[in-house]
């Protein structure tokens, strides 16, 4: 969960987002000294009265300002393409759910399994519990065993959602007549907290995603108590 004044992203959960907090972290640094470079170059700009009046044809200074942004943007480049190719991968999924975005709530369904499947809504701000959180807790969790690969198909049956949870790196639209696949592993237990991050009608906001990563012993009792 993000805590209030937040400046980083969440925890990561999953290698994939442990991958992409590597990826902002090497990005925001070169941005820095790119930043930190041009703002000192100004700065001298403005306080130096000395000019040198053959420097902006001197052929050795285009070709550095030319080939070094190059250079900066295949540093860019080559890790980025790296996360994307990563999180395409699917490696022999252990088990498989199928998410349905409505107006405006999700259902799921176990595909491994001949009947589990339910709805899950928000919770109303006047039925919390105490500790509950405000527009993200929900009447059905979303258990899943945690430490083992598995394969997320989303959909939608109306308009467009969009399927997020931030501390798994997890972010796939859920579109009408098109069924879209992602995976996630998480590397701990514990509950993790995602909203629909579509523009999809008047309830947009109130569209809260929980799922509840678990031992595979807790999952199997779990589930054998919703068949």
């Amino acid at each position: 969960m993000p805590y209030p004044f937040q400046m980083g992203l969440q925890d990561a959960t999953s290698p994939i987002m442990e991958e992409l907090l590597h990826f902002h972290d090497h990005t925001l640094m070169i941005v820095f000294l790119i930043s930190s470079l041009v703002l000192y170059i100004i700065s001298l700009m403005l306080t130096t009265k000395l000019t040198h009046t053959s420097t902006m044809d001197a052929q050795e200074v285009e070709t550095v300002w030319t080939i070094l942004p190059a250079i900066i943007l295949i540093l860019i480049a080559l890790p980025s393409l790296r996360i994307l190719y990563m999180m395409d991968e699917i490696n022999n999924p252990s088990l498989t759910v199928k998410a349905m975005g409505h107006q405006w709530y999700w259902s799921y369904e176990y595909t491994d399994y001949e009947d589990l499947n339910f709805d899950s809504y928000m919770v109303p701000t006047q039925e919390l519990k105490p500790g509950e959180l405000r527009l993200l807790e929900v009447d059905n969790r979303v258990v899943l065993p945690m430490e083992m690969t598995i394969r997320m198909l989303i959909s939608s049956e109306d308009v467009l959602h969009s399927w997020a949870v931030p501390s798994l790196g997890l972010k796939t639209d859920a579109i009408p007549g098109r069924l879209n696949q992602t995976t996630l592993m998480a590397t701990r237990p514990g509950l993790y907290y995602g909203q629909c991050s579509e523009i999809c009608g008047s309830n947009h906001s109130f569209m809260p995603i929980v799922l509840e990563l678990v031992p595979l012993s807790h999952f199997e009792k779990w589930s054998a108590s919703m068949l």
